[in-house]
């Protein structure tokens, strides 16, 4: 079935201002114009404020009568709550995944050879795409769709992407971590719970004093 038009046209807008926030476009502090961005985009200003919405339930823009809307003033703390969180929802969904994948990473091969090259190249942004889509695949596994609509909702790619930007949490190399932790699904490790949420954890940004 074909989704409604108003979704996609909305999803498409929610990018479209993910990406300017994330890019610097729009800097922490700086107002938001519904209005502007209908107009830029020639779209009704309805989209733009479903997008809006989806956006300030992220924490990334906050909204204040007779103010407008904003992106957030975000901390380094801001950003580092994130992982304890996505740590331990990861933490359930391979366990819940092993089982049921029963050594099929079929679903995971592609991301960790894209890696691969993307750690080659230095390429920050398919770094990020990859990571998330291997995670993403993870937690897809598990067959709760509960577990992946709350995960879905943490916005792990935007707050990772922004966590490299204003944190500079860049590694090196992505894709060994993920192919060991592709090798533990694949043997059904027992305790691959724990090695996700440390793997997940290791990720997050170091504390600053």
């Amino acid at each position: 079935m074909t989704p409604p038009v108003v979704q996609s046209l909305r999803e498409q807008i929610r990018e479209h201002l993910v990406e300017g926030i994330v890019s610097g476009r729009w800097k922490p502090g700086e107002r938001i114009v519904e209005r502007r961005i209908a107009v830029e985009l020639e779209v009704s200003q309805t989209p733009v404020r479903e997008a809006l919405r989806e956006l300030e339930a992220l924490r990334l823009i906050e909204s204040a009568p007779n103010k407008g809307v904003r992106v957030r003033e975000l901390s380094a703390a801001d950003l580092e709550e994130i992982y304890p969180v996505r740590a331990g929802l990861e933490q359930i969904a391979a366990e819940l995944a092993v089982p049921r994948l029963a050594g099929d990473v079929t679903a995971l091969r592609p991301h960790v050879a894209a890696l691969y090259e993307a750690d080659r190249r230095g390429d920050g942004e398919a770094q990020v795409r990859h990571t998330v889509a291997f995670h993403r695949e993870l937690v897809r596994a598990a067959g709760n769709s509960v577990l992946l609509h709350t995960w879905e909702g943490l916005g792990i790619e935007v707050w990772t992407a922004l966590s490299i930007r204003w944190l500079g949490t860049v590694q090196e190399s992505y894709a060994e971590e993920h192919e060991a932790v592709m090798a533990a699904i694949q043997r059904c490790d027992p305790n691959i719970g724990l090695l996700v949420k440390e793997h997940v954890l290791g990720c997050a940004p170091a504390p600053r004093d």
